[in-house]
């Protein structure tokens, strides 16, 4: 099974296996994208901020923050791919096949990384 996301083709675009781009890669661009197509990913993002940046005179936090949330992001805005994953996650942890674990949970990893190199407006 494939769990790479499909391209959108713009706002008229209605077909719900169609996933939006991602956002150029900033902080208020990628929390726009949060808000209007994975709202359910906007308390922790905000909570995350808050705690790890908030008023920080110190930025060095924010390229680890945008990835963990560009990860989540790019996964969260294909709902294919966010079940496929879970699926494997929770596969990986029924097993009782060391092996069988072990290639689930590469196949998750694997999935991620390539989420986490996904450019803005793919």
């Amino acid at each position: 099974m494939t769990a790479q996301p499909v391209h959108f083709d713009g706002p008229g675009d209605k077909d719900p296996h169609r996933v939006p781009p991602m956002p150029e890669r900033t902080p208020q661009a990628l929390r726009l994208a949060i808000q209007e197509h994975a709202p359910h990913l906007l308390p922790d993002f905000e909570s995350h901020w808050r705690r790890a940046i908030g008023d920080a005179f110190n930025l060095t936090p924010v390229p680890a923050f945008m990835r963990l949330w560009w990860t989540q992001y790019a996964i969260a805005r294909d709902p294919r791919l966010e079940a496929h994953l879970n699926d494997l996650e929770a596969h990986a942890a029924k097993s009782e096949d060391p092996q069988e674990s072990a290639a689930l949970l590469a196949e998750y990893s694997r999935l991620r990384c390539a989420a986490a190199e996904v450019e803005p407006g793919e």
